[in-house]
């Protein structure tokens, strides 16, 4: 399994700018997809944006444009850089690994996540 560790969540006006950074603790090379999903009050978890081994990049519609995935392949950190932020960005942003084993299958792994609040 790998660890992951969020940060960089906060109170931000609408407009502003956040970069969340999620730390692994095992190198990005060893994992085969990571991304960044969110959670807001009453809803489901939905993906934002996820990167691949082969650097295969997706967001989800009502980010594109406005938010960019990348990784620091030195650090085992993904980001996500969030710009033009709305009120209905405000989630808890979690960070998710997937590794595929050859003897364990899938393994999906999730961060504690961390709270985004986007307010005037």
């Amino acid at each position: 399994q790998v660890q992951l560790v969020e940060s960089g969540g906060g109170l931000v006006h609408p407009g502003g700018s956040l970069r969340l950074s999620c730390a692994a603790s095992r190198s990005i090379f060893s994992i085969n997809a990571m991304g960044w999903y969110r959670q807001a009050p009453g809803k489901e978890r939905e993906l934002v944006a996820g990167i691949t081994s082969g650097s295969n990049i997706n967001y989800a519609e009502s980010v594109k444009g406005r938010f960019t995935i990348s990784t620091d392949n030195a650090k085992n950190t993904v980001y996500l850089q969030m710009n033009s932020l709305k009120p209905e960005d405000t989630a808890v942003y979690y960070c998710n690994a997937v590794v595929v084993t050859a003897t364990s299958g899938v393994i999906d792994s999730w961060g504690k996540g961390t709270l985004v609040t986007v307010s005037s």
